[in-house]
């Protein structure tokens, strides 16, 4: 997908505090919005460039966006919008190998207490919930980077939504280019590591891709083995 709107490149000062950051902005100190309540201390180090995309709303605080910024030589979006998106585009693009087969594709749908990202329909159902990842160590890709109750809380919903002979699945998106595996970042979160297992030894679909990441543009790449 293209992004579409004005984008900045900007060098980064600090994050007091997960939705505000400080950069500077041609010669100026300015307060951008951070589409991410991780942690992203890996990217987000004083002095790295960031990307930012400008935001026209009037009503809004800050006129950017901090979306993506640059680790090395390597580009990573962290913006959590976004995986969706990607997800979204790829699926209608038929690029996504397991679920190829599902045409109709809708958006935010629920299950009985529970909203997933995707319901998608071919002869079944099929609930999908997608996770952005940003962590990247060497090539190894783990989620998440901070603890999240609600994550491992969507994967034990998968497993019931399993149980009524409906598929289900989760997609990790890894949002940057060349990545070798993911795993589940135990040390960060066992209990989700622990459900993600779980959820897979009851015959969730478990998946990993990583996309094409530039400043102006993101889409889906290509199919990142998953070490359980």
């Amino acid at each position: 997908m293209i992004i579409d709107k004005n984008i900045k490149l900007a060098k980064f000062i600090r994050r007091p505090n997960r939705f505000q950051a400080y950069v500077e902005l041609d010669g100026e100190e300015l307060m951008v919005h951070v589409p991410n309540t991780g942690r992203c201390r890996e990217i987000l180090i004083p002095g790295v460039t960031v990307v930012l995309r400008e935001e026209s709303n009037p009503s809004r605080k800050t006129p950017y966006d901090l979306i993506a910024g640059y680790k090395d030589n390597k580009l990573i979006n962290i913006d959590s919008q976004i995986p969706n998106k990607v997800v979204e585009e790829a699926l209608r693009n038929g690029s996504i190998e397991e679920l190829i087969n599902y045409k109709d594709i809708k958006r935010e749908k629920t299950f009985g207490n529970s909203r997933f990202d995707f319901k998608l329909m071919d002869e079944f159902e099929y609930f999908l919930e997608v996770k952005g990842v940003t962590l990247e160590k060497e090539g190894i890709t783990k989620f998440p980077d901070a603890p999240t109750e609600r994550g491992t809380k969507h994967l034990l919903e998968l497993v019931q939504v399993k149980k009524t002979g409906r598929g289900a699945g989760v997609l990790f998106l890894i949002q940057m280019e060349n990545a070798k595996i993911f795993k589940p970042h135990d040390e960060m979160d066992k209990n989700f590591g622990e459900a993600l297992r779980f959820a897979y030894s009851k015959g969730v679909d478990v998946m990993a891709y990583d996309c094409i990441v530039r400043e102006d543009l993101i889409s889906l790449n290509n199919k990142v083995e998953v070490i359980l």
